[in-house]
């Protein structure tokens, strides 16, 4: 049962997936959110073409009752109608029916930040090897991969709240998924790669380096330079630590999957693993990485990486890609000494993911969470990556 009133007229209501294909068309999308300062602070719905206003739910009670809904609409910035939020989506219906009996054009999205967060977007990225798609998580910018090569698939870095999509995605493409590989121990969201295993039979991979941080499950290993077989394709292991010492990328083809290594717009951070007092030395290895690892690929290799950053733009087919030589022009750690590029990424930690220590526990093994509780504890922005400012 709510907590909150039922309003006393009908309210219209969009789904997550509608202001999705929104966002992504760059329809322009007016956003009243109801929810307390604190919660809008630390995580909301955001693009270019978003306009955004916060006022929260409590207000609205006070305005309906002193008749003044409409004057309180009129702080909503935008043009046309009004799609409200809030956490769950019922403080937002019951504002969207005091704003629908005044007279204005609004409606509920449903299931709030909520829903928003279960959202997956799927774009098939050009690729000579092997069929490759992306999932796209809007709600934190994160990125995992479906491999599809003749009647076998393999998952990079599944998402557990995505378990089902992943499945369908291979039954789409009449194949099998046989494989389930982590390139590292992800401190944002919860892994499913043990859950997709299970459910399939496939073999749960991870780098080697990221098991002897203390992983509690059976699962294979993988160190640079092996290959992994999927039909017809293979997968090789390209090591690239610096946001863990276990980050591993891999190469299919002409696509480098770089997971939290090299983004669109910055590189990954190095902190969460040692802590602010370890992550000097990950900087530099992050650094090699880059530079010096990275070097034996061309410029015209196309990294697909394991998340992107608001206002980071698509290519022109919706994918979060961009060629190696694009972001070596781009970007400046390219450019910059290891030593400057050490202290710049050490000066601009951002702060850290909300629940990554318990998040980092769960995907060692160490604590079970059940689906709601996953689901919970990975709810907000994502921060893997380090400052901004490195991608300028």
């Amino acid at each position: 049962m709510s907590d909150y009133p039922e309003p006393d007229v009908a309210v219209d209501s969009r789904s997550p997936d509608w202001l999705a294909d929104r966002l992504a068309a760059g329809d322009p999308v007016r956003l009243l959110d109801v929810r307390n300062r604190d919660e809008f602070e630390d995580w909301q719905i955001s693009g270019p073409s978003v306009e955004s206003t916060l006022v929260p739910y409590m207000q609205w009670l006070q305005a309906d009752a002193q008749d003044s809904v409409a004057d309180r609409a009129g702080e909503v910035d935008g043009d046309g109608p009004i799609t409200v939020v809030c956490g769950r989506g019922e403080a937002s219906a019951y504002v969207a029916g005091l704003l629908t009996e005044a007279g204005i054009d609004a409606h509920n999205l449903d299931d709030g930040m909520q829903g928003w967060a279960r959202v997956a977007r799927t774009v098939e990225l050009p690729g000579d090897t092997a069929t490759v798609v992306q999932f796209q998580r809007p709600a934190s910018g994160c990125l995992s991969y479906l491999l599809v090569a003749g009647d076998e698939a393999a998952v990079i870095d599944p998402l557990r709240a995505f378990t089902d999509r992943y499945l369908d995605a291979a039954a789409a493409r009449d194949a099998e998924i046989t494989t389930v590989v982590d390139t590292h121990v992800h401190a944002d969201h919860v892994s499913g790669l043990r859950e997709l295993a299970a459910e399939t039979g496939a073999t749960p991979v991870l780098p080697r380096l990221s098991v002897q941080r203390g992983v509690e499950y059976d699962v294979e290993t993988i160190i640079d330079g092996e290959e992994l077989a999927v039909g017809d394709a293979t997968i090789r292991a390209v090591h690239l630590p610096g946001h863990t010492t276990g980050m591993t990328a891999f190469a299919v083809g002409d696509v480098l999957l770089s997971g939290d290594s090299l983004f669109l717009e910055s590189v990954a951070r190095p902190d969460l693993q040692r802590g602010e007092g370890g992550a000097e030395a990950l900087a530099a290895q992050l650094y090699e990485s880059l530079t010096e690892r990275l070097a034996d690929f061309d410029d015209d290799t196309l990294v697909a990486p394991g998340h992107y950053s608001e206002g980071t733009d698509p290519a022109a087919d919706g994918g979060y890609v961009a060629r190696l030589g694009d972001l070596r022009d781009r970007l400046p750690v390219f450019d910059m000494e290891r030593t400057a590029f050490t202290a710049r990424i050490m000066r601009d930690i951002p702060p850290q993911p909300d629940n990554f220590e318990r998040i980092v526990a769960a995907n060692l093994g160490l604590e079970r969470l059940d689906d709601d509780a996953a689901f919970e504890v990975e709810l907000g922005p994502n921060n893997c990556a380090a400052t901004p400012s490195l991608g300028e």
